[in-house]
């Protein structure tokens, strides 16, 4: 894993929460369509993808390969993001991403090699699942922000 993964994870953490913050809640929890998530239920989309990737990097460190998948929609659906208020779902996915920041920056080098499965069937390291994190918040931040 590079620094430029973890200074872009930093960098999200303190730009992006205002941005978010200065969304109104009405169109926070605006569905375009019944089958399509709201801009709260990607934020939570994103919480979700921080729980299951601090799991990745804590359990890989210790077992060997672990298999760490979820189903996206069930989560989102049983975590009623769009029922919570959108300043506590900021609070909570900015907390929860300073944590990952910390967690990464204290892990030991050759730990990033460390493998598990991350919801396909092949094998990736922890530096792989780190970079992907990132992408993935990019991704989808760019859906509920613009920066």
């Amino acid at each position: 894993m590079t620094d430029t993964t973890l200074q872009r994870l930093d960098w999200l953490c303190q730009t992006i929460p205002p941005l978010l913050e200065a969304i109104g809640e009405e169109a926070f929890a605006f569905k375009p369509m019944p089958s399509k998530w709201s801009k709260k239920e990607i934020l939570g989309h994103l919480i979700d993808s921080a729980t299951n990737n601090h799991q990745r990097f804590v359990r890989a460190q210790f077992e060997d390969t672990p298999a760490i998948g979820y189903n996206q929609n069930d989560w989102n659906k049983y975590s009623y993001y769009h029922q919570i208020d959108s300043k506590q779902l900021i609070r909570f996915w900015t907390s929860y991403n300073m944590q990952l920041l910390a967690l990464l920056r204290q892990m030991p080098p050759h730990m990033f090699d460390r493998t598990c499965y991350a919801g396909s069937p092949e094998q990736v390291t922890l530096s792989f699942v780190a970079t992907d994190y990132v992408a993935h918040l990019e991704h989808h931040l760019r859906q509920l922000v613009d920066y």
